[in-house]
């Protein structure tokens, strides 16, 4: 029998190697574009050269993912200055991230191909009087070629594998496969994606290297078949987004990078469905980018989180009953963005230290002021957000705690960590399934240095006062007690009888 996930990782791979292909195609012809033109112009001008290198080269050295994240931000900026109507999440940031990062192949070679002609060659182009831009034409770029296609083809590989990360700007790539597929520890997703952009950079790279011997033997077929193919590809990609154009408006559902999200972005999006909506998912967005893009109107609706609203958004550090919170948060949000909190779902997802049963027990810690007694023979694991977050100075600062070592991890192997012992302390979510799972412990705040965590539905300013919107998620509101949410959570997580966010957000609907 065919494994559900696999099937459901292969019923996603059309749509997602159609949006890779796109964005890659685009990112690659602007690098070509903007690098082909500036290599040529810097070959023959050292002046010029050095700066050029200099300045793809330090592009390059800057991570893929940092450069993707960064072009969000700047966008949304630039568009709230000039008014532009830039859209600031997906396509836009990721085309132009990854335009940059495949300059720097395009361009070195460039400038090789044009300096690596021999200068007798240039000379004779010169005596039969050839002008600039004939010698250019007729005898520079058909020498140099094969060296210029050998940096198109290294520029190409690179994107293909870069626009995996598009993901996290909300741009949809092969990559929804492998992050999702990473948080919910369903390897076969994982490995779908993985084969599928390998399949694909290789394909890609076969068509150019076709490509470069038609150049470089001067065979016609092989120039043209290359070419042909190259174009049929892209021409693919782009038919689903003409037709798309032309039918109504989709709403985007955001969600954030863990299993609980996608349950509950799932959730959502079967009741918009039922009530006649198109929708569109946004997956693996971070916190920041998430609330950003529903107050820019990039994202229409997903679930987020008191305590992180409280902090992230507003910037407090108090921290007042939930109540107070939930109703401060709802005139706040709407007043500055126009988004409106529509409820909140009945369960809280807070952050929580948490250590192995057996190991608190030993140690007698069953409070964060124990925890602090103990922490500097302990190791800390967190998710990627939490030692950057406002809540961590907070409980930090309030139990002075100091670990021996504290290191990051994608939430799946932070739990992974606490299970082996990589971890002492963990920086758990209350409405996680594993804690039960792996016996943990989460430990008391007395001090009251963590906000609660209500999760509730934001909604954007577009949609804010859209009854039949509104109508079709208010079932949701006060629906899904923390009990019930855990075992859903438990059910994506968990190896045995593992079940789909979808599947999950099924059975959290019964």
């Amino acid at each position: 029998m065919i494994d559900p996930a696999l099937v459901q990782a292969v019923a996603e791979l059309p749509g997602l190697v159609r949006a890779h292909v796109l964005l890659s195609g685009c990112a690659v012809a602007v690098g070509v574009a903007i690098g082909v033109p500036l290599a040529l112009w810097a070959a023959g001008r050292p002046a010029v050269r050095a700066p050029a290198l200099l300045f793809v080269g330090t592009i390059q050295t800057v991570p893929a993912l940092a450069l993707l994240a960064l072009f969000y931000p700047l966008l949304l900026a630039l568009d709230r200055l000039a008014g532009l109507g830039l859209p600031a999440l997906g396509f836009l940031p990721a085309v132009i991230a990854l335009s940059l990062y495949a300059l720097l192949p395009i361009v070195r070679n460039g400038i090789a191909a044009r300096q690596g002609i021999d200068p007798a060659v240039i000379e004779a182009a010169d005596s039969v009087g050839m002008s600039r831009r004939q010698r250019l034409l007729l005898v520079e770029l058909p020498l140099g070629a094969p060296v210029l296609l050998a940096g198109i083809r290294t520029a190409t590989v690179w994107t293909i594998g870069a626009a995996t990360l598009a993901t996290t700007v909300g741009q949809p790539s092969l990559g929804n496969l492998i992050f999702s597929g990473l948080q919910t520890e369903d390897w076969l997703r994982v490995l779908t994606g993985c084969v599928a952009a390998a399949i694909l950079a290789l394909l890609a790279d076969a068509l150019l290297a076709l490509i470069e011997a038609g150049v470089t033997r001067r065979s016609r077929w092989r120039l043209w078949t290359g070419l042909a193919l190259l174009c049929i590809g892209i021409a693919a990609a782009l038919i689903p987004t003409a037709g798309a154009a032309a039918d109504r408006a989709l709403v985007v559902i955001g969600a954030k990078n863990f299993s609980e999200q996608y349950i509950l972005a799932s959730a959502i999006e079967e009741r918009l469905d039922k009530a006649g909506f198109r929708t569109l998912r946004r997956d693996d967005l971070g916190s920041a980018v998430a609330y950003r893009a529903l107050a820019a109107g990039d994202v229409d609706v997903y679930v987020d989180y008191t305590g992180t609203l409280w902090t992230n958004v507003l910037g407090r550090s108090d921290t007042p009953p939930a109540g107070i919170m939930r109703e401060t948060l709802a005139a706040a949000l709407a007043k500055r963005d126009g988004v409106r909190l529509l409820g909140a779902l009945g369960f809280e997802n807070a952050y929580a230290l948490a250590m192995r049963r057996n190991r608190a027990a030993a140690l007698h810690v069953r409070t964060l002021d124990d925890l602090a007694r103990v922490a500097p023979s302990l190791r800390l694991g967190s998710d990627i957000e939490f030692l950057n977050r406002p809540e961590w100075r907070s409980v930090a600062g309030a139990y002075r705690l100091r670990f021996a070592e504290m290191r990051s991890y994608n939430p799946t192997f932070m739990y992974r960590a606490i299970g082996d012992g990589s971890a002492d302390v963990i920086s758990a979510f209350s409405s996680d399934g594993r804690i039960a799972a792996l016996d943990l412990v989460t430990l008391a705040d007395p001090r009251h240095a963590l906000p609660s965590y209500d999760a509730v539905v934001l909604v954007s300013p577009h949609y804010a006062k859209d009854a039949r919107f509104t109508a079709a998620l208010r079932p949701l509101i006060g629906a899904i007690p923390i009990e019930r949410m855990r075992q859903a959570n438990l059910m994506v997580d968990r190896d045995e009888d593992k079940r789909t966010p979808r599947g999950a957000a099924d059975w959290l609907q019964r």
